[in-house]
């Protein structure tokens, strides 16, 4: 088994608890499903926000999920003034077996902020 990072980004249109919540939860399961990973696999999530989003954690949608191994950890993004608004960014932790290629997942507007990998896979 190796270590991997994966990535992931999704926005929400609003600050809203309800939104940051369902769209945390579409991007874990898009990175989930899209890498085969299984829960006990994950070690850890990283979350992060962009400062305009204050409404809920994103990591509470692992709670609701029912997702209660991994270790959660979220922060606020830097303000850029030109960067990307409303937006949830995930590292996803996990052990894979050696030699798998892994596929980044970015959803909605969050698309724009990496378009190279968008449909490219790593090992």
């Amino acid at each position: 088994m190796r270590l991997y990072g994966i990535r992931g980004a999704t926005t929400v249109s609003a600050d809203d608890k309800e939104e940051i919540l369902g769209r945390t939860e579409e991007l874990l399961r898009a990175v989930f499903e899209a890498n085969r990973i299984e829960e006990e696999n994950v070690v850890s999530i990283i979350f992060t926000t962009t400062p305009d989003l204050t409404a809920e954690f994103p990591a509470k949608a692992c709670r609701l999920m029912g997702w209660n191994r991994a270790a959660l950890l979220g922060a606020v993004e830097a303000a850029v003034p030109h960067g990307l608004q409303m937006c949830i960014r995930v590292l996803v932790h996990v052990y894979l077996k050696k030699g798998r290629r892994v596929q980044h997942i970015y959803l909605h507007e969050a698309v724009g902020l990496r378009p190279d990998l968008v449909k490219e896979t790593f090992s």
